[in-house]
């Protein structure tokens, strides 16, 4: 029998192998950062994982979206991700009026700090387009350009801003009032509480915003001191696989077969009957309140075997690095085996509408209201369709999204029946729920094209938008719990 390391060959291969992490789908990946020439970016359009043409079809309202972008953009261009939410014009003017109040209005923070804080949140998912955007936007407020060196080069009342940074990008059910004193304690280098809520607001936001970036494809913005259009990418997180098959939408299609289409069809029909039979259920009898605690924990022990095909070693580019302090922490299970310390947050204990919004609202005067719309606007936003249905409610599917991501968080809701979570979001999609969530820069065009395979691009859009905000809502509800327990 031949053994790995025998002979010529078989020593080429060992060392080989030592080249190579696991990937999921072709079972290896470069161990190095490798450089490799793309050209920029690999598809047309705003997103990588959208075609450019069904981007400019769904915003059939151009005329309102440049209007929308003339008063609150930042950057005073149609960016990508601005070009992508623009699907959804309802939800972009919520989206850019609440973004535009953080960064440019009146408010605790200089307008530098701002950005800088958007760069480190960013940092944390190894986000370069959020970062890239923001390093210019910090430059043109007259930020010190130094700062942009690294970590060791900005003040200390920023750089403690760090281990909140991390735990609200991935474990925010660890943040206690004890962090809060530590960063509003007396000295040269605290914090007031109107700048922290300022600061926690930004960083949720971006946070999140990372998520949405990571998933819905957004390619990154044409350099024009790119060279023959061709510019060097960090490929840190993709197998080659990915880059040939995942990112180039001309080529890779999972439903491109008759016997995909035919598949795909009889799962939105049985999705839809499963909804009609939940709601038939409801209305027959409901689950009492143990059975809805012990289906909230089911879910929630469930969710640690979904797993992303992630990888243990991810590398992150000297670029990114400098703003991060800790790289190798990240998201774990809220539920993890043999670790119930961690007491459930009740929602009902501390919610957004009677807790949260008050607090932030307070302490950081309109942002409230402004995040308040936005949350209810995506929550409720809806076409009465889905894929090729009319006249449907997704209510209940909306729903379904929005309180799994809570779930992973350790979010439970005392009147929320998790066994739908269950019956509506069928395993793939669950996959990418948790990875665009919890690991947003590991989601591949994969993953995207593997769920709800016959529902339109416009409707993907809107379940990474309520990923997004169920993500940020439960960042600050954490932290404004934290800060509550603080002034009490």
């Amino acid at each position: 029998m031949n053994r790995l390391g025998s002979g010529p060959v078989g020593s080429a291969a060992a060392a080989a192998a030592g080249q190579y992490r696991v990937c999921g789908n072709c079972r290896k990946v470069p161990r190095q950062e490798k450089r490799v020439q793309v050209s920029p970016p690999l598809t047309r359009g705003p997103s990588a994982f959208i075609p450019e043409n069904e981007v400019m079809q769904a915003n059939g309202l151009d005329e309102r979206t440049n209007l929308l972008v003339e008063e609150y953009s930042t950057s005073g261009r149609l960016d990508n991700i601005t070009q992508v939410m623009s699907i959804h014009t309802q939800y972009l003017e919520s989206f850019l009026r609440s973004q535009f109040y953080m960064l440019r209005m009146d408010g605790p923070l200089p307008l530098p700090y701002r950005h800088y804080i958007a760069i480190m949140a960013a940092a944390r998912h190894q986000c370069s387009y959020l970062i890239n955007m923001h390093v210019d936007e910090f430059l043109k407020t007259g930020g010190i350009a130094e700062w942009l060196n690294g970590l060791e080069y900005i003040p200390q009342r920023l750089k403690n801003l760090n281990e909140i940074n991390k735990l609200l990008a991935h474990r925010p059910w660890l943040i206690t009032k004890e962090h809060i004193q530590k960063l509003v304690k007396t000295g040269e280098n605290n914090w007031s509480l109107p700048e922290l809520v300022h600061a926690v607001v930004l960083l949720a936001h971006y946070h999140a915003l990372a998520s949405f970036v990571f998933g819905s494809g957004i390619n990154p913005e044409r350099d024009p001191d790119t060279s023959n259009g061709v510019r060097l990418i960090a490929v840190n997180n993709f197998c080659v696989c990915d880059l040939a098959n995942d990112n180039n939408i001309e080529n890779a299609s999972l439903t491109s077969s008759n016997f995909g289409i035919a598949d795909s069809l009889s799962e939105l029909e049985a999705l839809m009957e499963r909804m009609k039979r939940l709601q038939e259920d409801k209305e027959d009898e409901e689950a009492s309140q143990e059975e809805m605690a012990t289906r909230f924990e089911k879910e929630k022990k469930e969710s640690l075997l979904v797993i992303s095909g992630a990888f243990d070693d991810d590398i992150v580019s000297t670029d990114v690095s400098r703003y991060i302090e800790d790289p190798g922490f990240g998201y774990k299970d809220f539920a993890r085996r043999g670790e119930d310390h961690l007491p459930t947050f009740r929602a009902q204990d501390y919610t957004w509408e009677n807790h949260g919004f008050s607090l932030v609202n307070r302490l950081y005067s309109d942002i409230g209201h402004l995040l308040d719309e936005k949350f209810r606007m995506v929550y409720n936003l809806t076409y009465n369709t889905m894929a090729t249905h009319e006249d449907v409610d997704t209510t209940m599917l909306r729903r379904a999204l929005f309180n799994y991501v809570h779930c992973m968080y350790g979010i439970r809701y005392d009147d929320y029946d998790y066994g739908e979570v269950n019956q509506l979001l069928e395993r793939s999609l669950k996959v990418y729920i948790k990875t665009v969530t919890c690991y947003p820069e590991r989601t591949t065009k994969r993953m995207y094209d593997s769920y709800w395979r016959q529902f339109k691009h416009s409707e993907k859009v809107h379940v990474n938008l309520l990923l997004m905000e169920a993500r940020m809502q439960a960042e600050l509800l954490y932290a404004l719990r934290a800060i509550t327990r603080h002034l009490t």
